[in-house]
Order: structure tokens, then sequence, then C-alpha cells
């Protein structure tokens, strides 16, 4: 691959319309990958060369989610040939789960909407986020390719964003931080646009009501919709959305579900071939290059070749229990975990064989979850609307409740060993249940009888009953909420500043006065939910440079192989800048691998 002094200029100069742990895979090493996979006859190194071959393209993608997709898009649209190959049955991966928040700053569709956002302030807000954990030139990269980005994306498939107004980053107090924000979400998409290929949508982590049309920045003001005007209205305007949908015929789709459908409609447009039940089993190398993947098709292995490039885009490891007790705290598990339930780190591993190095393994986009026995619940909302509060095995509060969700939950582990806070339980009474919407359950109706059997949910007519129940001293909670209702009728947390942070005020109760993130509980009966490390997606994975290359751990790069989203080590490092800090980045470092890829066919 050719170099350049300033790739990051000649990466940029390419027009986006035209054409133009840590060892080395020995031996034996691409023979025992596919032996353990179970494919029939293969045995050795010169194997993976005699299997069948499936195709030879410009650019092999492994991952049908927000990278690989804007990957696979970018690339087509580079006059390069491309094939994405994807492990489910679905297309969309954690993305079409999602909420769909992308954090990218100046795009085009802030500064449409007049956000005063600038260059100097990005870079000022990233690098304060961030600190030392990632490189300078990886943060440039992210912040100088994302408006870009986005603007491709418009111009090259049906997608729109809208601004979510109001979505503070999470450390706005930070120099360059904006308390309105910079996130943007999909704007509707009819699915009909899609045809067929819509039944091979990923279904999203919770259904929106029927005969509604939501955005994320709609939830907000839905879980106040009994005790708000604005909530009342925001609801009527869903259903209005749905209802007029209806009438036009349309399929209409929000959130992740909208950007899956949007990026794969431009694959389609582009004639860009997705693969589905198609999973990576190794990457294929000649002299040191990665020129292919190895995967399984119809129950046989086949080789992939790409003349140009290998995307990896795969996801994370959140599913490989192996790998998260290898890498991660303990307790840890795959039981707690939001993402797509395929993301088992095949493409992390497949690229530690080829040489990669890997950084932030220890690390995922965490969140509080609630373990129902359906599935985990990652709670936004809950746990920061006033009259509830976050209580140790001690029961003793130990965080402010309505920090960012990354935080509460790094700060479980810090303190786990010497004071157990895993579960920790977040402890609300009826007049928080008479007011707010929890999880997709009205105020004021009971919670499913399987919340208690499961032991995720427990209800108390006092306090101490309450901490017998989930096996915590009934003096040291009695003391706890008693503490916790003269701050919050004082305004004032003097404890943990809950509330002083322009963050803490968005999933809030403006009609609580003084402080709309706080409440005292004082309204029996009680109710106790059990508080558990859940996460998104892990953030470990690839070492990557600013052009999403693969690099060893002697820092050199692994030719023809590339990574982008929860398949590399994440540019937020160990934090977390607003929300869309995962898809912003893995969309932005999607189209750089592509583009530097163009850049290397063309030169």
């Amino acid at each position: 691959m050719s170099t350049s002094a300033d790739p990051a200029r000649r990466i940029e100069s390419i027009s986006t319309a035209g054409p133009s742990r840590r060892r080395v895979l020995g031996a034996t090493g691409a023979g025992l990958a596919l032996a353990a996979a179970g494919l029939p006859g293969v045995g050795g190194p010169a194997d993976a060369a005699d299997l069948p071959l499936l195709g030879t393209y410009d650019v092999v993608v492994i991952g049908s989610g927000a990278a690989g997709m804007t990957a696979a898009l970018t690339a087509a649209k580079q006059g390069l040939s491309c094939v994405v190959v994807e492990k489910a049955a679905t297309f969309g991966g954690s993305a079409a789960r999602s909420g769909a928040g992308i954090w990218i700053p100046n795009n085009p569709v802030i500064l449409a909407a007049g956000v005063p956002d600038t260059p100097a302030k990005a870079a000022a807000y990233l690098a304060a986020v961030v600190g030392p954990d990632v490189s300078a030139d990886r943060q440039r990269a992210f912040l100088g390719h994302g408006p870009a980005m986005i603007s491709f994306v418009m111009a090259n498939s049906p997608l729109r964003f809208r601004w979510m107004e109001g979505y503070s980053d999470y450390y706005p107090e930070l120099s360059g931080g904006l308390p309105n924000g910079r996130s943007i979400e999909p704007d509707q998409l009819d699915g009909n646009i899609l045809g067929a290929e819509l039944a091979h949508l990923n279904p999203s982590y919770m259904a929106v009501p029927a005969g509604m049309v939501v955005f994320s920045a709609d939830y907000k003001w839905l879980t106040l919709s009994a005790v708000s005007v604005k909530g009342l209205a925001v609801a009527a305007e869903c259903l209005a959305r749905g209802t007029k949908a209806a009438l036009l015929g349309q399929k209409p789709l929000t959130m992740g579900q909208s950007l899956a459908a949007g990026l794969r409609a431009g694959l389609l447009a582009a004639q860009v071939p997705v693969w589905l039940n198609t999973p990576l089993t190794d990457l294929y190398r000649e002299d040191g290059t990665v020129t292919g993947a190895v995967v399984a098709r119809g129950g046989s292995a086949g080789l992939v070749r790409a003349r140009h490039g290998v995307v990896v885009g795969s996801g994370g490891f959140e599913h490989n229990a192996a790998m998260r007790d290898q890498y991660q705290r303990r307790p840890i598990g795959t039981a707690w975990t939001v993402g797509a339930k395929e993301n088992t780190g095949d493409g992390i591993r497949a690229g530690e064989r080829a040489g990669a190095a890997l950084d932030l393994m220890d690390d995922a986009w965490w969140g509080p979850a609630i373990p129902l026995p359906e599935q985990p619940y990652f709670c936004l909302a809950e746990r920061t609307l006033p009259g509830g509060l976050l209580v140790n095995a001690a029961g003793a509060r130990f965080v402010n409740e309505a920090a960012p969700y990354s935080d509460v939950v790094h700060t479980m582990y810090e303190r786990n060993p010497t004071a157990p806070d895993i579960p920790a339980w977040l402890i609300v009474d009826q007049n928080y249940r008479n007011r707010y919407l929890f999880k997709d359950i009205a105020p004021t109706l009971a919670f499913p009888g399987s919340w208690y059997d499961s032991g995720a949910a427990h209800k108390a007519w006092t306090l101490d009953a309450l901490a017998g129940r989930i096996g915590m001293p009934a003096a040291a909670l009695r003391a706890t909420v008693n503490r916790f209702n003269s701050l919050a009728l004082s305004g004032d947390d003097t404890d943990f500043r809950r509330g002083d942070s322009t963050y803490d005020h968005y999933y809030s109760d403006p009609a609580i006065v003084p402080n709309p993130s706080l409440a005292p509980l004082w309204l029996a009966p009680y109710y106790a939910f059990k508080i558990v490390p859940g996460d998104l997606g892990t953030k470990g994975g690839m070492r990557t440079d600013a052009r999403a290359r693969v690099l060893r751990a002697d820092g050199s790069v692994i030719p023809g192989l590339y990574a982008a989203g929860n398949a590399s080590a994440a540019v937020m490092g160990h934090s977390y800048a607003g929300a869309g800090s995962t898809i912003g980045p893995a969309m932005t470092f999607g189209y750089i691998a592509a583009l530097d890829i163009a850049a290397a066919a063309g030169s």
C-alpha cells in the first residue's frame, strides 16, 4: 500500500462521487481456526487457498451494521466492487436494535439548525472527554471526516436526519461542551422502499407501540406524558404520525430500524450484495497482506478474495463468555448485554490471529440494566427521574444516579471489591410510579408478575420490609432514604451533586421544584429493582490508526486490513462524549476505511 506524507489530506481529496492475544498467525493457524468452526475438509495452511472461490471483489466487508454498511456504500460510490458478508440471518446488527443516536460534531444537520458548534469547540471537548487514551490524529480524523460522512450518506441513500434538540453532550460543562447537544437521529423512513428485503431487518431492541411513530427524542417526553402537557402533546404527535403513515400505506421506521434500512436501501441502489447467514471463519493472507476472508456459506467453507482490502465491522464480543471472562472485571457474563446476539468477537479474534494488537478490551458501552426475565432492560430515564435513588448492598447511595450511564457502571466496578455495588438497587415509591412510564409500563399499572418471580423487582409496604426482601440492613436503607429526602426537599444534593449538570436534567421532571432531578420518597408501597452492569456492546477491539488501518503491537500496519465500529478499539477511549458515540464513530471510520482503500487502489 502506498503512503503519503499527509494521508488525511489525501483521503479528503478523493471525490465521494467518482471512481478512481497478540500473536501472528502461525503456519497452522488458518487450519486450526477452520477446524474449530467445524468446517469439513480443512486441515492445513494451504487449505484456505484450495477452498471454493465464492467471488472476488475490490473490497470485502465483514458485518452489516452501521460501520460495515457505511464502508460498503462508500466503497461502491468510489467505483469499487464490494460484498458484505453477515453472520446473522438479518442485517443491521446492534445498530438496528438501537435508538440510533449519532454523535458527530459540526455535522450539516445541526449547523443548519443553528447549533453554535465549531471545529475548535469540538476538538477541545473531545480531547477533554477522551484524554490521553486515544491519539490526537485519530480524534482529528473522526472530527474531520464525520460531517462529510453524514453528507455522503444523505446524498447516496434515502436517509435524512433530525437534530435531537436538548439532548446535552454528556459533559456539557467541559470546554467545548454543548448543553443543547450535538446528537442527531434518523428521520422517519418508509420500509416499503426495501421491498422483500425488509423481512431481513434485525428487529429493534424495544418495539414501538402499535399505531405510533416514535423518535428517540420523543422518549423523554413520553416518559412524562401523564404529568406534562408537553408530554401529552408529544404522545399525540406520535399517534398522529402513525395514523398518517397507516393511511398512506407506509411501513414507518424510526431510530435504528430507519438507520439500518436506509443504509441497506443505499446498498441495494448501488448493487452491493449482502450475504446473510455467512459467518467469518478467518482472514485470508498472502505474503503478510490480508487478501480475503474465509467464510461459511450454505454450510460449507469458501474463500472470498479482496483485491484491495477487507473491512471488519463485525461488532464486539459481548456475547462471548470466554472473552468477557478473559478481559473484563467480574462479575461479568453475556446475560446483561443488549447487543446483537451474534456479536461473539469473531472479527476481533480473526484480526488477532493476523497479528492485530488489541486495546480497551476491559471496557464496554456500559449502562445500568435491570435483568428482566425476557431480556435485560437498559435503564435511561428510570434511574434519573425524581423520586428514585440507587443504593448498594449496604443500603448506601454511592453515585449521582443521573450521571452518564457509562460512568455509573464504572463506579459500580471500581467500588465493588470493597463496597459491594453489584448488584445495586433502584429504590422508588408509589408517587414515582403514579407519575412516570417505567420501561413500557404506563403509570399506576402493575408490573408483570414475572419481574417479581425472577427477583428483578420487589415490592413492600415499608422500607424495612423492602430491605428484608433484598437482603440489606433495614436501618441503613431507612437512614439513606431519610437523608436523600432531606436533600431532595432542599434541592441541593450535597452528597453526589445530582442535578448540577445540564445533562442530569435531560431525563427529569420540570414540574418538580426546586430541583427537577430530585424528589423525596414518601408514598407506600415502595419498589426495588435489581441493577447490574449492562451494556450496549463492548468497546475494545483491534488497534487502528487515523486511516482505520489495523496495527500490530509494534505500530506497523497489517496491509489490507481495516476495522471500524466495535470490532476496533473505540475512539472514545474509556469515556462517552454524547448520545451516539458508538454509531457516529462507527460510521465515520467505516467511511474513512473505504476512502483509504480507494486511494490506495487508485495510486
